[in-house]
């Protein structure tokens, strides 16, 4: 089988390599496969129903991120890490709750918060410190 190449007429590439040396055309690969672009960050804010709260008790993570994303937060106290997800709604917001048990009192717990949505991803923190 024989594949013939069509060629560019002439004013094409005068236009294309004016363009070029103007500096406003990247090198593309010569594979003929389009350069990957990074998405911009997701955006993402999170704060704690109570930053202080009573051990034993319930707080919740409050995020602001893109409407209906992923969102994954991850609790680090003194001696172990926990996980929880959900999903933004409409108006990219969503509250995930944490039961504290006995965390230690006095010591902060760093939240850690990942969103998802598509090929875009952000992250942001917010912490709570327990008392007895």
């Amino acid at each position: 089988m024989v594949t013939r190449m069509k060629t560019m007429p002439a004013w094409a590439a005068r236009a294309l390599i004016a363009t070029a040396a103007a500096g406003s055309l990247a090198a593309a690969p010569a594979s003929g496969a389009v350069a990957a672009t990074h998405a911009p960050a997701l955006p993402c804010s999170a704060s704690m129903s109570n930053s202080h709260p009573k051990q034993y008790t319930t707080v919740k993570v409050n995020v602001h991120t893109a409407a209906f994303a992923g969102v994954t937060t991850v609790a680090h106290y003194r001696t172990t890490n926990t996980k929880h997800h959900g999903t933004a709604g409409r108006r990219g917001n969503v509250s995930i709750s944490y039961y504290i048990s006995g965390a230690t009192p006095g010591y902060k717990v760093k939240v850690s918060v990942s969103v998802v949505k598509g090929s875009r991803h952000g992250s942001c923190s917010t912490s709570f410190t327990p008392h007895a």
